[in-house]
């Protein structure tokens, strides 16, 4: 039997990978420090280990290991400009304790980066070729260049020690497992209409996104994990929508009167979001949940777990 480490694995994407990779039929040892993790979102299994640490400090796995996926990262903007600094460590002591971690257990290595490290792009559709257009010492920074840095620790670690590397760019990523509070786009709008709050959208709300269903994202990391190509590699889904334009779909979808009202736009908000997935369609992988499918059980999911948290 296969033994996977996820680190984030009790977060909004690590829980959804370490489910896939438990109904496949691996061992996994799932590392969190429950920051913005929780427990509650994994399953209980007999191949499951869970371990809280934070990835910053060094660390050891006991027994043999064939993976090892870094997803341990604080991601969203309220998250991240809240903890500057640990979201920092993620991306750079995180990566080198995994990457080292990996060295050790003669295992392959996954690293999960972001589409934020293209910043606010002047290219569209974002390219894996294309550079970036990021202010390294603006308000996004530490979350942007954290990720940029671990791109570059894990290819010159590759390149040096000769360990099997894979990366990833994972584009805005939806579904079941959001925090109420996340701060980002779908769970903050799903949440006020739920509620019956005014919808808020950044700017005159033109800026746009790509939004990714989380089991199709999961599909994608699994499917550059099983194959040779080295990245990094956007997954994430083509289809570009404006923010009102989410925002009236997620309305409409939960039945809400809500109004839609407009703020200030928070400094350094990309402008664009479209992924070019060329590399990932050329071994197979594209997504294929439509949006109105994803938000309905995203949507289904909230009404019943967040009314819940609510109540208790």
């Amino acid at each position: 039997m296969s033994r996977a480490v996820v680190t984030g694995g009790a977060g909004f994407l690590g829980s959804h990978l370490v489910e896939r990779l438990l109904h496949d039929g691996w061992e996994v040892v799932a590392i969190d420090s429950l920051v913005t993790g929780s427990w509650s979102n994994l399953p209980e299994a007999a191949t499951l280990e869970r371990v809280e640490l934070d990835v910053s400090d060094p660390f050891e796995v006991e027994g043999p290991v064939d993976i090892v996926f870094h997803l341990a990262s604080i991601a969203s903007p309220v998250d991240y400009v809240r903890l500057p600094l640990q979201t920092l460590w993620a991306g750079s002591l995180g990566t080198h304790t995994t990457l080292e971690l990996a060295e050790r257990k003669g295992a392959a290595y996954f690293l999960a980066s972001t589409s934020e490290v293209y910043g606010d792009p002047d290219v569209t559709p974002q390219p894996e070729t294309y550079w970036g257009n990021v202010n390294p010492v603006g308000p996004r920074s530490m979350y942007d260049e954290s990720k940029r840095y671990a791109e570059a620790y894990a290819t010159a670690f590759a390149a040096e020690r000769g360990l099997r590397v894979q990366i990833v760019r994972i584009f805005n990523t939806y579904g079941p497992r959001m925090r109420a509070d996340d701060g980002r786009a779908i769970p903050t709008f799903i949440r006020q209409a739920l509620t019956g709050e005014a919808l808020t959208v950044h700017g005159d709300g033109t800026q746009t996104r790509s939004l990714c269903y989380v089991d199709d994202l999961i599909d994608g990391v699994l499917a550059i994990a099983g194959s040779n190509v080295s990245g990094p590699v956007n997954l994430g889904n083509p289809q570009e929508l404006t923010i009102s334009e989410i925002a009236e779909r997620v309305r409409d979808m939960v039945g809400s009167n809500s109004e839609i009202v407009f703020t200030d736009r928070p400094p350094d908000d990309p402008e664009r979001r479209r992924p070019d997935i060329s590399v990932a369609r050329s071994i197979g992988w594209e997504p294929r949940t439509e949006l109105d499918e994803g938000l309905r059980a995203t949507i289904a999911w909230a009404r019943d777990v967040w009314s819940r948290s609510v109540s208790s």
